[in-house]
């Protein structure tokens, strides 16, 4: 059983900048790809970015050049650093990894979602 335990959501003006965090516990044999969804309100839920074991990153073009997705293995924890946010970018963030149990076997499991606002 794995958890993906979700920090670091809030309200932030235009501009400004947020850092999410995204923690795994539980038997965790390696982990696979993470990722970074959102999901606004009236919209579905979409990729934001993801990064491989051996960190190759993929971001969405809407927030290309503005976010940045990075893991710490040691800590099971993948990151978002985002900065210079638009209102569009409010919305329920939502981590997710695949994570292998054992050598042979993988589930895919999503944190709690956390909410991210941006206003004046």
């Amino acid at each position: 059983q794995v958890q993906l335990v979700e920090s670091g959501g809030g309200s932030v003006q235009p501009g400004g900048s947020l850092r999410l965090s995204c923690a795994a516990s539980g038997t965790i044999y390696s982990i696979n790809t993470m990722a970074w969804y959102r999901q606004a309100i009236g919209k579905e839920r979409e990729l934001v970015a993801s990064i491989t074991s051996d960190d190759r990153t993929n971001y969405d073009d809407s927030v290309k050049g503005r976010f940045t997705i990075s893991r710490d293995n040691a800590k099971n924890t993948v990151y978002l650093e985002m900065n210079k946010m638009k209102p569009g970018d409010t919305a329920v963030y939502y981590c997710h990894a695949n994570i292998y149990y054992n050598v042979f076997w993988s589930n895919d499991y999503w944190g709690q979602g956390t909410q991210v606002t941006v206003s004046s």
